[in-house]
């Protein structure tokens, strides 16, 4: 295996602050390594010293001759005025032709070739960055946090990438879902040191949690023989006849030494404030409007959002999910219809543009201090700190000098201690290490606060979310499916687009392809509609229960009647979804 990168007794620090220590790493041919850590532990660093941005204090880093290095940077390099083809063309020396094929393989083609880059979303100028890199032939591929702000359908174009990529690459990444799809090595840099495991991330940390419990055992043990020994020494050590024994066991206990644990991995479990448990409706949206300055992004939007549910709202960047989150929580006027909140609500705000807005000349302890409601104790308000990482002298730390990650936790644990009654997240883990995003979804899942959020973290939504609503083409609805079923059809319709869905038994040609696609999605339409009339049936014969167990000591004819007739059109209608649940099965 041919040697790439080759890192021998890395050292840095920044001032008393060490990142990295005697840290080694070597990187072969069709690596695939997942790099973990906390915010701050060195990833980022480790990458500006590989393609020489940053200088470090020792050590040796070689680049070994044929390597070539692709690094993603989240800075943009195009013009104003650029189109997409032309700055490929610029960038990377091809022909229009060859940067046309690449580009296809990100969904960009026709006229969106000639569009001006930064006329297209995020995601779409995201893809563009890639292309360029990969434009250039890149053998070692560094990709810093590439799923940040990238929306599902990009993160699975990516994703599909990195799976039949023929060369190497190191991916720092906060989603562990994608981690685990795309890495088959993990890389976690803790405490200065870099340590790297031959499997997924899963297995790594699976490993990690045993080595911990063993070494918790192992220094158990010593400390209960190092008692029994001293207990010895104590009783017998100033009698003359036993002193020559007391000192060989001093001895013993002098050789027996524990394991030394530093701090794990993972976070303090967050804990959110219960609120009153109350029924109904939270959030009730009639026929509304959504856009900017008189430009429509969305309307006819119909929703009922109840108490306790946790909504994720899903779909393309550029679609509208901000906007929808900015005009419910009151920032952005509706342009027509209307919404209306429940009954004496607090609604919590966390949009991607606070944290950098916070520039209060405060320590974090003196402002969580300030906005914490009355009734919330001070040992209340140190816990849910120490929660998002902030302890001792992060406490004194004052906010104007804290990083735009540690921002972005403070404010979290402002909208977490006021007891909000629904919290809305527009993109909130873009800042946090994976262990910190899922001990926050499980907190939100455990607590009884209504959630509406969006997210393109995929292990944070598929904790978070009991429902769905999707933003697409310029209507939201919700979306009767779970979010893994969600998932799957987005990535199917990419597979179908970029021609990798089989037909292993059928010979097809294009339009056969066409026709056969037609009928698969009218089958699950049809599927849809069933699921729908059987989860109205079941609910109408759950009411019908309910009432029989309330008047035990009466008979309504006409309710048993009705009961009767759900039962036998239940039958009829779970028939008819086996049908097709095995027709759609058979097409694809």
């Amino acid at each position: 295996m041919a040697t790439l990168l080759q890192i021998h007794k890395l050292s840095k620090s920044y001032g008393p602050q060490m990142i990295l220590e005697n840290a080694d790493l070597t990187v072969g041919d069709r690596q695939k390594i997942g790099i973990i850590g906390r915010n701050g532990a060195g990833k980022s660093t480790l990458f500006k010293i590989i393609i020489g941005s940053e200088d470090y204090d020792d050590g040796n880093v070689n680049v070994h001759d044929g390597t070539r290095i692709g690094y993603l940077t989240q800075h943009s390099e195009y013009g104003d005025d650029e189109t997409v083809v032309d700055f490929l063309m610029r960038s990377s020396g091809k022909q229009d032709w060859e940067c046309g094929m690449v580009a296809g393989r990100f969904q960009i083609k026709n006229e969106m070739l000639t569009a001006v880059v930064t006329s297209l979303a995020g995601g779409f100028q995201t893809r563009v960055k890639l292309v360029a890199m990969l434009l250039k032939d890149p053998n070692l591929l560094l990709l810093d946090e590439p799923t940040n702000y990238l929306d599902l359908s990009t993160q699975i174009l990516l994703e599909k990438f990195l799976e039949n990529y023929n060369g190497s690459f190191l991916l720092i990444s906060h989603d562990r879902e994608f981690l685990k799809r795309t890495c088959d090595e993990t890389l976690e840099i803790e405490h200065g040191r870099m340590t790297l495991f031959p499997r997924s991330v899963e297995e790594y940390l699976e490993y990690k949690e045993q080595q911990l419990t063993m070494v918790g055992k192992h220094n158990v043990k010593v400390e209960r023989e190092k008692k029994h020994l001293q207990k010895f020494v104590d009783r017998f050590g100033a009698k003359a006849s036993k002193a020559s024994q007391a000192k060989s066991k001093l001895k013993q206990i002098a050789r027996l030494k524990t394991i030394e644990v530093l701090h794990p991995l993972k976070t303090t479990r967050i804990k959110i404030p219960k609120v009153e448990d109350k029924k109904g409706i939270a959030l009730d949206i009639d026929d509304l409007e959504i856009g900017y300055s008189g430009k429509s992004i969305a309307k006819g939007i119909n929703l009922e959002i109840e108490r306790g549910q946790r909504i994720a709202v899903l779909g393309d960047n550029g679609q509208g999910k901000t906007t929808l989150l900015k005009t419910i929580a009151g920032e952005l006027d509706a342009l027509s219809g209307n919404y209306k909140w429940g009954h004496n609500i607090n609604i919590g705000y966390y949009a991607q543009h606070i944290p950098a807005t916070l520039n209060l000349d405060t320590t974090v302890k003196e402002y969580l201090k300030m906005v914490a409601p009355q009734d919330v104790s001070e040992q209340d308000i140190f816990e849910m700190a120490g929660d998002f990482l902030f302890r001792d002298e992060g406490l004194k730390k004052r906010i104007p000098v804290l990083s735009g990650g540690e921002k972005a936790r403070l404010c979290l644990a402002k909208i977490l201690l006021q007891k909000n009654h629904v919290i809305l997240l527009d993109e909130p883990t873009n800042h946090l290490d994976f262990e910190t995003v899922e001990s926050l979804a499980m907190a939100l899942r455990n607590s009884n606060v209504t959630v509406i959020l969006v997210s393109h973290n995929r292990t944070f939504v598929e904790i978070v979310a009991s429902g769905i609503v999707e933003v697409k083409n310029g209507s939201v609805k919700r979306y009767h499916h779970n979010y893994e079923e969600y998932v799957h059809h987005v990535e199917r319709d990419i597979e179908e687009d970029l021609g990798l869905t089989e037909y292993p038994t059928l010979n097809l040609d294009k339009q056969e392809k066409k026709e056969l696609r037609m009928k698969i999605k009218e089958a699950e339409k049809q599927l849809k509609l069933t699921e729908r009339s059987i989860a109205k049936l079941e609910e109408e014969k759950r009411m019908l229960l309910e009432w029989f167990e309330q008047h035990y000591n009466e008979f309504s004819e006409e309710k048993t009647k009705r009961i009767s007739e759900i039962e036998q059109e239940l039958v009829k209608k779970e028939a008819q979804w086996m049908e097709l649940e095995t027709e759609i099965e058979i097409l694809k």
